[in-house]
Order: structure tokens, then sequence, then C-alpha cells
């Protein structure tokens, strides 16, 4: 892995210990708010120019816009606004987003107006404004290095425990929750349950950036393995089997991401609150109050309101077959009528109407009646079509001698 070093007199004008940083008004702030452990620059990161100039850093704020930044740095409203207007076929400095670095670059023996700006659009990428004319503006990229890394464990206790027992990153968990999102109920992952999984690192500086991709994984579920390879059939990337069948289901396993079930579907059960029976029609998945809902499939929005047993509550209308209901929400985040699209935020777990704690019951009507939708088989979504068959084939065999070395990605 190659790590970008400092080097130059740039190492010592942009050391974060010898540059101050602003506050929104332009006015030195104190250490405690110092920008924290933004690397000093590579002198290929923003080029020769910034030789023999004096710079500023800081953090954008809440609230705060170019001209918040460019204003006390000695930049004119007429310059910031030609510049804005300028720069916006590149980049709209409208979005800009609090907590990205900044910098901005003065003539060290001069007492002119600020020379350049640059801002951090992402944790691989920035932005460079010359604030002398022509104004000209520059889309750069940081130097990265991609690498495919591996992960393998048993389930012990938790997917993202057992991850980063594994040394792997947390965050994989939910890469693989998004990959096995229609094949796979991670609230439902067993003590044996085990993962062996290749996935994409990208590496700034040293420092890996961004969420890591899951290049192909086995993942083994209640003694049943599930390969999933990715493949673009021109369409956008997504995961198949191996025999070429789309892990995307009609439907997403569950409407909340790491969450436990706290009941099921059970017409006699024992109400808590009613103290008798009366039949369960959903599944009650139990979650932090604030955690968000997820619709399980593409549909129309046909029910956003309040009842005295739902509470806030969300139906959705999928086709002429299937609907899907959520109960007890905290807050609702769709309409009526409005159109949502698989894995959609809807709404947010919380325990309003007839509940002893914070979740979502979520409830399933196939052709109008109410069923068990863990008890459902629901068809796949598109596979491998034919005329990609050679090539997914190709890129199966290759990644599949890769992932049954088991060296292959350990680091």
């Amino acid at each position: 892995m190659k790590c970008l070093g400092v080097t130059g007199s740039l190492a010592v004008l942009l050391l974060l210990a010898s540059c101050g940083t602003s506050s929104p008004d332009g006015t030195a702030s104190s250490a405690s708010n110092a920008v924290p452990e933004i690397p000093a620059a590579p002198q290929e990161r923003f080029g020769t120019i910034w030789e023999g100039l004096t710079v500023d850093s800081g953090l954008v704020q809440s609230g705060q816009s170019l001209s918040h930044l460019l204003g006390p740095a000695g930049i004119s409203a007429a310059v910031i606004q030609e510049i804005a207007s300028k720069s916006r076929e590149k980049y709209d400095v409208r979005e800009m987003r609090a907590g990205r670095p900044w910098w901005i670059a003065f003539d060290t023996d001069t007492l002119q107006p600020a020379t350049y700006f640059v801002y951090e659009r992402s944790s691989t990428g920035y932005v460079r404004f010359s604030l002398r004319e022509p104004y000209n503006v520059v889309l750069e990229s940081y130097p990265t290095d991609t690498l495919i890394e591996r992960a393998t464990g048993i389930i012990e206790s938790s997917l993202s425990l057992d991850l980063e027992r594994s040394g792997a990153p947390t965050s994989l968990a939910l890469s693989m929750a998004g990959v096995y999102a229609w094949t796979v109920d991670f609230s439902r992952l067993q003590k044996g349950d085990a993962f062996d999984v290749l996935y994409e690192r990208i590496y700034v500086n040293g420092e890996p950036v961004g969420m890591p991709r899951v290049i192909v994984c086995h993942f083994e579920h209640r003694g049943r393995d599930l390969p999933a390879y990715r493949f673009n059939q021109g369409d956008g990337a997504d995961y198949f089997d191996l025999a070429g069948q789309s892990l995307r289901k009609a439907f997403l396993k569950a409407p909340v991401e790491f969450s436990r079930i706290s009941s099921r579907y059970n017409l006699k059960r024992f109400h808590p609150i009613l103290n008798r029976t009366k039949a369960h029609y959903g599944t009650d998945y139990a979650a932090p109050t604030g955690t968000p809902i997820l619709s399980v499939g593409d549909g129309v929005v046909i029910k956003s309101s309040y009842t005295k047993g739902n509470g806030k509550y969300v139906k959705i209308r999928h086709n002429a077959t299937y609907e899907t209901q959520y109960l007890h929400m905290s807050k609702r985040a769709v309409s009526v009528g409005e159109s949502v699209r698989q894995g959609q935020v809807i709404g947010y777990v919380g325990q309003t109407g007839l509940a002893t704690g914070p979740h979502v019951c979520f409830r399933f009507w196939k052709n109008g009646k109410q069923v068990d939708h863990l008890q459902e088989d629901f068809p796949p979504s598109n596979p491998i079509a034919q005329e990609q068959q050679d090539a997914f084939l190709t890129t199966v065999t290759e990644w599949k001698e890769k992932i049954d070395d088991p060296t292959f990605g350990v680091r």
C-alpha cells in the first residue's frame, strides 16, 4: 500500500500545528477548536501553487457559505458572486457541507486578499478555486490505492462484532446486509453461521475512505451456503449466485436493519396490554426509537395515518397481490399517494398506539389476506441475461479461484 508523504517547504506551510483556524467571523479560534487530524497536504495534492504561501484552514460550520469563508479573507462580495457563478458548471458551491475541510492561501509577504481557496468535497477529491482573475475552478482527485481484503469468521454474537474480531471494519456489516437484504434476515442469525468475504477498500494517504464494497461472499446461514458474486450486466452492478440468479427479491426480508424479532405472527397470541388472547397478524421488530423503517418493496402509499391501536402507521400497495403495513411509528416520512422505492425510509421506530416498547409491527397482505411473510417464498429478480452468460462465468471463475485460496486477500 502506498502512503503519500509530505515534501518540501509545503510541509512547513500546511502543517496544522503552524496554521490557525478561523471562526465563522474570521477571527482566530482557540487551540481547542483546531481542525482535527486534517493531514498536511503533499505537494502533488494541491500543486506547486502553494509554495511561498501562508495557509489558513478549518472545517465548514453549519450555516456557512462561500461568503462566510472568503469575506474575512479580503474577497469582495462581487468577486465571490462571480466565482460562484463561473464555477457552477464544474461545482455548485451550494453543495458545500458542514464538517468538510477547507484551506485558504495568502501571499506571505503582501497584504493582498487571498490567492486560492480549496474545499475538500469528499474523502477522495477537492475543488481548487483561483481567487484572482480569471477565477479558474479545478476539480481534482487524490491519488488512491484500491486493495482487495478478506474477512472470515463464525457468528458468535453479532455480525458487526464478529467482523471486528476478524480484523475487518464494522462498516462491512452494512455492505453485507445490503447484499443479502433479500435472502438473509440479519435479526435471525444463529451461532455457527459463517462468512468468507472478499471486499474492496479505497485508501487515500494510507487511510481507508468510504464504505467497503463486497466483491464476492460466501455466507453460511442455517447450514446453507449462500454465495454472492458482484457482476454488472450493463444496468448497474448487482449480486448473483453461482447459477446466475439475482439475490435481489421482490421484497426485503425485514423492514428494519439489525433489529430482533420480539413477537411473531401468531393467531393465538396473548396480548400484553389487553390481557386477553388476540390474534397477532404481524411480526414485531424491536429496535431503538428513531431507527429508520424501510419499505420492503416498490409501491404506492395508500395510508399514512394514526389510530389508537396502530399508533402512527403507513400502509403500502406494492401491486395487485401484495400490500404491507408498518405500525407504532414515532414519525411518518411519507404521505398518501407518494411512490416509494424498495429500501426507502418511510418512517421511524417508536411505540405509539398499543405498544409496550419501541418496535415496528410489520404486517403483510397477500391477495387481501394477512399472512406470515417469513413463510412466503418470493420470486427472484432478473437473472443473468443469455448474452451475458459467458462474461458472468468468466467473472465467477476468476473470483471463485481467489476466494478458494485461503491466503488471498489476507493482510
